[in-house]
């Protein structure tokens, strides 16, 4: 028998690195057949009757203008279907709130700071993986850019599956100090937060992206902590919103995509939200998981108050998530947590579907998918869950501002 020797053999971190280097570049090959020519997302054009729907008028009355020549016009395809654009879309927007100034605020529905309407910052989070937090927050962040807000997506999960959906590959596209963390972190690298915002390929939606280096903020706040030193800036808790502050005026609403694990960032996170919703998966061990998440969470939260941190939620609320409406446990489990917790469960859950697993083989949401990429069925019946879920939300994000709900949508 022949023995191997020691030498011979790769540590475990350099098999790790191996299959690490291997897979990053299976992903890159992929990305660049999926989005060629220039490896980039973009997102598709949308039907007159999609436009329409977004916009809140009929598919005839776009079809009026049009004809008129008025606001920007629609490419047309080879079959004569009208088809545009979210920038245009959102230019027609503009266009409609400057001919009918008394709907403006229906077309073009931006936050006025002087109605005291703060910026919306909404926290997903769960401390277990695997409840839909990032398809949650990827896709309402999408479904309120379409809706005509102005939308900043916070990957802030070291693991940076929001970023991969939105078309980066971190450890290619990220080349350091270009997370949330370098325009939190502790020391004179410190960056602005504007420095660090990308566009992405939706009119509307930016993205701070994330990677590893988030972790840092986990290894360096316990060490500014124990010193005893004051920072000559903000405690761990206000750092995020800090941040946050000073882009303000360009957004109407920020979703974060908390870490799955009750850190510092996630704390951080929670104490700049103004609104938070908790997936839930509708497995026993997820609730029960849920239950040490929320205690672990209100004692952390008791202590950060303490210190100074300020808790003000304008709305707090669980999202069932990956539901199975034919399962009878699950169903069972949904009905319990409504009856814990009454309407701080959304009423709508986020249905499983295979289209929405099928659209993240390609790295997509279900909004960028056409309809005609899968049966009608499956596609209506999950988009069907998804506007449904994302539209409470909204209405909820506009009762904080004190607005009616937007009728015509």
């Amino acid at each position: 028998m022949t023995m191997i020797s020691k030498e011979r053999m790769p540590s475990a971190a350099d098999a790790i690195a191996a299959d690490a280097e291997v897979l990053s570049a299976q992903l890159k090959t992929m990305r660049e057949r999926l989005f060629a020519p220039d490896s980039a997302k973009v997102l598709r054009r949308f039907t007159s009757g999609e436009a329409a729907r977004m916009i809140g008028v009929s598919d005839g009355y776009l079809r009026q203008l049009s004809i008129a020549g008025e606001g920007p016009q629609p490419q047309t395809s080879a079959g004569g279907r009208r088809l545009y654009s979210l920038e245009e879309i959102n230019a027609l927007r503009r266009h409609l709130a400057e001919q009918n100034p008394a709907k403006a605020r229906f077309y073009l529905p931006h936050r006025d700071p002087e109605k005291g309407e703060h910026m919306q910052v909404i926290a997903i989070t769960n401390f277990k993986g695997g409840s839909g937090k990032t398809t949650t927050a990827a896709h309402l962040a999408q479904h309120l850019a379409l809706s005509g807000f102005r939308v900043l997506a916070v990957d802030l999960d070291p693991q940076a599956s929001m970023s991969a959906l939105y078309g980066y590959q971190p450890e290619l596209d990220l080349v350091g100090n270009d997370t949330l963390y370098g325009a939190i972190r502790y020391d004179d690298e410190r960056r602005p937060l504007s420095d660090i915002i990308r566009k992405t390929y939706f009119d509307g939606l930016d993205l701070v992206p994330g990677n590893l280096e988030l972790q840092e903020f986990e290894h360096t706040t316990p060490r500014v902590l124990a010193s005893g030193e004051k920072s000559e800036h903000e405690m761990f808790f206000a750092r995020v919103q800090s941040a946050l502050e000073t882009v303000s005026d360009d957004y109407d609403v920020v979703v974060i995509d908390c870490p799955p694990q009750l850190g510092f960032l996630t704390l951080s996170a929670l104490c700049a939200a103004t609104s938070v919703i908790v997936t839930v998966h509708p497995q026993m061990l997820d609730v029960a998981s849920m239950s040490q998440f929320l205690f672990m969470t209100s004692d952390l939260l008791s202590v950060v108050a303490e210190g100074g941190g300020e808790l003000r939620f304008d709305f707090l609320r669980y999202l069932v998530t990956r539901f199975e409406p034919n399962d009878g446990p699950q169903t069972q489990i949904a009905a319990f947590l409504r009856g814990q917790f009454g309407e701080r469960v959304l009423t709508s859950a986020m249905l499983k579907s295979t289209a929405v697993s099928d659209a993240g083989l390609t790295k997509q949401t279900l909004y960028e998918v056409g309809r005609e990429n899968f049966s009608r069925q499956t596609y209506d019946r999950a988009m069907e869950s998804l506007n449904a879920v994302n539209g409470e939300v909204e209405q909820l994000m506009l009762q904080a501002w004190n607005r009616p709900p937007r009728g015509g949508r």
